[in-house]
């Protein structure tokens, strides 16, 4: 196959070469500059590449080289602490050899190929092992152990293997057939990784939010859409996830960000502390950093690139957490290679298969049983950032044809000051049926009746605003001005929780059932006291409520709201023999 054409046409970085063979996806050096880029279309001997780099300057003429491979990652010990462009170059490293402004057509290994990790075998001369098969451990962080693994489709009898200081490009083991393997590997981005079989959706992602937690529940494996209008909190729900999720690794996808909003998270997780493990954050995360001014065909990799990643350590057996914002980024760069490839555009100008590349990429997600028999998961949190807030809009639509979680941000609640502005009217989650009974089983056998009836509150509320503001909450039945109390409580006490506060930003699952039950205790004691002559307003200013609402923010309030409870109820009994 003759491996070299010519460019013939360039339109940003869509770059045509002709009188060159090549295959879809192919990976290609572009001009003297040798930038990188893929094969996308293929008209006879022409071939249409999208140029991950910036073409200014590049002419027709030039020379375009065929590497004959496919757009791939580099997958190994090294891949945490690690901050990647969309193309898997790690920018720290680049930053070392040409400072904060990138150079174009350099290139970079993905980590250091020369670094000597501690391999301990897993397997014994003489066994069989096939593709997907645990073959040895490297301590890759404190906290995480990297299982070098037999690429998916290989394998065969050991005939060496031992245990020692290598580094990635060394041979570790070798089989009786004469091939050798190493614990570097490389995948195709567009391919998913194999496995045997995907579980239903029955353990939850716990995050510490209580208002996902507790009314719109994500199952580990679950996929889960965030639209928002700029400024409603997108970003800083997703930052809270990644930090506090019980997933055992994150992969954080910055894809067509603003530059600033990137480099607050970069500068931020550096020195962030794992509430789990009390080691630095970054040791269990892998951040892919590309921001809006970078070359656009590299945003529509790196959400590839991302997730391929995921899948790679979740077929070690662990629970990876996917953030990817924002998608709609994504769809853009979709939208202006295929304008300039002159597809007929779909709604809005996106292409005509937005919805299948959407689709493609969520389904990626779920909970499996590895090629090695372990259960691993990934779960993909997408942000989606329609113009306008409009959720009508093409990407907000096909996201939501395909995940099964949607936290609907608003904006009145932003303005509002009431955080995480997460819709509870709008919001919805599916999981919850196939959850309930892991929460009866860990947390409390009541947990989705207690779901049940604050959602119903929250309802009801909905509906007696509009007559409030009509008449005026005194017009209303004491039972109902009662039920507009409890919801209050239920909005400024439950739901609304300060992401940058050092206690309030997490809530343990334990004590968000605990404050849902205080709710729900104010609620029926403040009724019987009513029904006893006790007066509306003595009872809702009872002081040890307000104590029980600020106590939130106090440490070691877990082990003191069963206590405050107490009081409240006292006092609010109190309150009937007042009268």
């Amino acid at each position: 196959m003759k491996n070299e054409g010519l460019i013939y046409r360039i339109s940003g970085p869509v770059v045509t070469a002709i009188n060159m063979k090549a295959a879809m996806y192919d990976v290609v050096r572009v001009g003297t500059e040798g930038l990188m880029g893929e094969v996308i279309e293929l008209h006879g001997d022409k071939a249409v590449i999208q140029v991950y780099e910036d073409t200014s300057g590049i002419r027709p003429g030039e020379v375009v080289v065929n590497t004959g491979e496919t757009l791939s990652v580099s997958l190994g010990p090294g891949l945490l602490t690690q901050i990647y462009d969309g193309i898997q170059r790690p920018l720290p490293t680049l930053e070392k050899e040409m400072g904060v402004f990138l150079t174009r057509g350099v290139d970079a290994d993905a980590f250091d190929l020369e670094k000597i990790w501690t391999f301990e075998p897993q397997v014994a001369v003489g066994d069989t092992v096939t593709g997907g098969q645990v073959v040895g451990h490297v301590q890759e962080t404190d906290t995480i152990v990297h299982k070098i693994m037999v690429v998916p489709g290989k394998g065969g009898v050991v005939k060496s293997i031992e245990s020692g200081d290598f580094n990635v490009t060394q041979t570790i083991c070798t089989f009786e057939d004469g091939s050798e393997m190493q614990m570097l590997q490389e995948w195709p981005v567009r391919t998913p990784r194999p496995y045997q079989q995907k579980y239903p959706p029955v353990i939850p992602l716990v995050t510490g939010m209580r208002i996902l937690d507790f009314l719109f529940p994500l199952a580990k494996g679950g996929a889960a859409g965030i639209p928002g209008p700029f400024g409603s909190g997108k970003t800083v729900t997703q930052q809270s996830l990644a930090k506090y999720s019980d997933a055992q690794l994150v992969v954080y996808i910055g894809c067509g960000e603003r530059g600033n909003e990137m480099t607050e998270v970069l500068d931020e997780f550096p020195h962030l502390i794992d509430p789990n493990t009390g080691k630095p954050l970054m040791e269990r995360t892998v951040m892919i950093a590309n921001t809006s001014n970078m070359p656009v065909a590299a945003r529509e990799a790196s959400v590839y690139t991302g997730i391929t990643i995921a899948e790679y350590y979740r077929d070690m057996g662990y629970d990876v957490a996917l953030m990817a914002d924002s998608t709609s980024r994504w769809a853009e760069a979709m939208r202006e290679i295929s304008s300039r490839l002159e597809e007929m555009p779909g709604e809005e100008g996106y292409p005509a298969y937005l919805s299948t590349r959407i689709a493609e990429f969520y389904e990626r997600a779920g909970r499996v049983e590895t090629l090695n028999g372990e259960d691993g998961s990934i779960t993909v949190i997408g942000a989606v950032s329609p113009p306008g807030g409009d959720i009508s809009e093409p990407v907000s639509q096909g996201t939501l044809r395909i995940v099964k979680v949607f936290w609907g941000l608003d904006a009145g609640l932003a303005r509002q000051r009431h955080f995480p502005a997460i819709n509870w009217l709008n919001s919805y989650s599916l999981y919850p049926q196939s959850l309930d009974q892991w929460f009866r089983d860990n947390i409390a056998q009541d947990f989705p009746e207690i779901r049940i009836e604050l959602s119903g509150l929250l309802q009801i509320e909905s509906e007696l605003q509009e007559i409030v503001q009509l008449v005026g909450s005194d017009a209303l039945p004491v039972d109902q001005q009662l039920t507009l109390e409890v919801a209050r409580m239920i909005r400024e006490y439950f739901l609304q929780q300060n992401g940058f506060h050092e206690v309030d930003a997490y809530c343990d699952i334990n004590l968000q059932y605990k404050m849902a039950k205080a709710i729900l205790a104010f609620q029926e004691s403040a009724k019987a006291a009513m029904a006893s002559g006790a007066q509306l307003g003595d009872v809702v200013n009872v002081p040890s409520r307000s104590d029980l609402m600020r106590g939130r923010l106090n440490k070691g309030y877990i082990d003191t709201i069963d206590d405050m409870v107490k009081t409240m109820l006292d006092e609010i009994a109190a309150t009937v023999e007042d009268n």
